[in-house]
C-alpha cells in the first residue's frame, strides 16, 4: 500500500486529481444551497466528472498537436486520457456518499458534510504530502496543508453566505 501511494505521488495525476477534488467540493457546496436529492446529486457529479474530464482531454489534445504541429500518436492520447480520468476521479469521488444516502445509508445532510469535510481533508492532505516531498518539515507541511484546505472552507463559506 505504501509503494502505490509513493507512485501515486509521483504521478503528474496528483494535480489532475486536486483540479477535480477542488471542482466536485465547489459542486456539492453549491447544490447544498437548495438540496436536490440524492440521485440527483450522484448524476450532477457523474455528468460533470465526465464533461470536465473530456474537456479536459480535448484541451490537451488540442494544445499537444498545436505545440507538435503533428497529430499526436496513440500512445500520447493515451497518457492525456490517464490525466483527463484522475480528473473525473477528483471530481466524481464524492458521489461515493451521494449513492450511500440514496441506499438510505446516510442521511442527505450527513452526505453533504462528509463530501465536504472529505474534499477539504484530500486537498490539504496533497498540500501537506507535497510539502514534505518537497523537504519542509512537518510544521511547515502542516502548515501549508491547513492552508490549502482554508482555500476549500473559504470556497464552501462564500457558497454559504451568497445562499
Amino acid at each position: 500500500m505504501r509503494e502505490a501511494i509513493r507512485a501515486h505521488l509521483d504521478s503528474p495525476q496528483v494535480a489532475r486529481v486536486v483540479y477535480g477534488s477542488i471542482i466536485g467540493l465547489a459542486l456539492v457546496a453549491a447544490l447544498e444551497a437548495h438540496p436536490p436529492g440524492a440521485g440527483f446529486v450522484v448524476g450532477a457529479l457523474l455528468a460533470t466528472a465526465l464533461a470536465v474530464a473530456l474537456a479536459e482531454l480535448y484541451s490537451d489534445i488540442l494544445g499537444g498537436e498545436t505545440r507538435a504541429r503533428r497529430r499526436l500518436a496513440r500512445a500520447e492520447v493515451r497518457h492525456m486520457a490517464i490525466d483527463a480520468a484522475a480528473v473525473a476521479f477528483g471530481v466524481g469521488f464524492p458521489a461515493v456518499f451521494f449513492i450511500l444516502a440514496a441506499a438510505g445509508a446516510l442521511e442527505e445532510e450527513t452526505a453533504f458534510t462528509v463530501a465536504k469535510w472529505t474534499g477539504l481533508g484530500l486537498i490539504g492532505g496533497y498540500g501537506f504530502a507535497a510539502s514534505r516531498l518537497a523537504g519542509q518539515s512537518v510544521v511547515g507541511a502542516l502548515i501549508r496543508g491547513v492552508g490549502i484546505a482554508l482555500v476549500g472552507a473559504f470556497l464552501i463559506a462564500v457558497k454559504a453566505i451568497i445562499h
